[in-house]
């Protein structure tokens, strides 16, 4: 079945990605995934030849990287790649509901928010070094394309991990479609500095409506100038609860003003200090924070050289063994390029040569 489109234009496939990071990590934490992908051969053909030799040519720095992921859409085939394995056809049924043979059975439907349309194939999910002069890959995987970007960073980066365990990864810069507690707690115990967009479907959450304010010690005052009372404490999200001062529970609100239509009345959330979603380090409205998430476009261009330069989609390959040793090919060419480009010192040398 196809996945449902975003309500809007541009938007993605809904997803509830804080629930499911908060499910899914803790089980891949656990799970200590090995380096045993039908792909490891190529892999690691790739990783002796070419990544490894880049980072012997100072382009990639595995004690200290910075990575950017995200997930691009890659059309495989214009429908599904299926044939009938009963007899209805030849009984005069044209239209059966009866199990059919795919010859690529790992690939999908799924909804490109770019092209504002349904495509067939894969969801690349590519890890890039943001912190090199030319936007080098270093590890990729193919999901189905039905899979939001939070199931594919899930996956892809313990089975990242388990290839490369010896990268020490000091940054990660992912978009909005990442933006979860469970991430940034698991940053926490890593030691890794997270750089994350929040999400603009939450950003409503982080302010507050109409004539409430906040009093010196934190807690809400609402319209008509009481203080609120507290409600509880949602660890998971590092917040407090603050409900209408003239309400109970088995009463509801009994306020002769009431500010909102709920039964229950009003309540307000407040995040405390200790939330590493709001308050994490540097700010994010700091000039660092900035310059260090301007870097996140380093996948994207990535994944535009791999798909309109290379011509990723063209081919015509029916197995995933044959995409995989295409987007290896391609990965080994970019490296090719950055070991052939001339450092940024050597261009302004030939530039002052040739104006001279």
């Amino acid at each position: 079945m196809k996945p449902p489109k975003g309500k809007k234009k541009g938007d993605k496939t809904p997803c509830d990605s804080s629930s499911i990071a908060s499910k899914l990590l803790p089980l891949l934490e656990r799970l200590h995934l090995k380096p045993e992908n039908p792909f490891s051969l190529i892999f690691h053909l790739y990783k002796q030849q070419f990544l490894d030799l880049s980072i012997r040519k100072g382009l990639i720095d595995p004690e200290h990287l910075a990575l950017a992921g995200d997930g691009t859409p890659v059309r495989t085939a214009a429908q599904q790649r299926k044939k009938r394995i009963c007899g209805c056809r030849e009984n005069g049924c044209s239209f059966c509901n009866c199990k059919r043979h795919y010859s690529q059975p790992d690939c999908n439907w799924g909804w490109d928010s770019h092209r504002e349309s349904y495509f067939f194939g894969y969801h690349l999910y590519m890890y890039v070094a943001s912190n090199s002069h030319s936007d080098l890959p270093v590890f990729p995987i193919l999901e189905r394309a039905s899979r939001h970007d939070m199931l594919s960073f899930l996956h892809s980066f313990f089975t990242m991990k388990a290839y490369l365990p010896e990268f020490h990864i000091e940054k990660l810069l992912l978009d909005s479609a990442h933006d979860a507690y469970a991430i940034y707690e698991y940053c926490k115990r890593e030691n890794i500095t997270p750089f994350i967009d929040l999400n603009p479907g939450h950003t409503g959450h982080f302010t507050y409506k109409d004539d409430f304010t906040i009093d010196d010690d934190g807690v809400p005052i609402c319209k008509m100038g009481l203080r609120m009372h507290k409600d509880g404490y949602e660890t998971a999200k590092h917040r407090a609860k603050y409900r209408c001062p003239k309400s109970n529970r088995q009463r509801g609100c009994f306020c002769e003003h009431p500010c909102s239509p709920a039964k229950y009345g009003r309540t307000v959330h407040i995040f405390t200090d200790n939330n590493p979603r709001l308050f994490n380090i540097p700010p994010r409205d700091s000039k660092a924070w900035k310059k260090e998430y301007d870097g996140r476009t380093s996948v994207e261009r990535s994944n535009k050289r791999e798909k309109e330069d290379y011509k990723l989609e063209d081919g015509r390959h029916r197995s995933t063994k044959m995409w995989y040793c295409r987007l290896y090919g391609i990965m080994m060419l970019q490296h090719l390029d950055a070991w052939e480009m001339p450092s940024v010192e050597a261009f302004q040398d030939s530039l002052l040569r040739l104006a001279s």
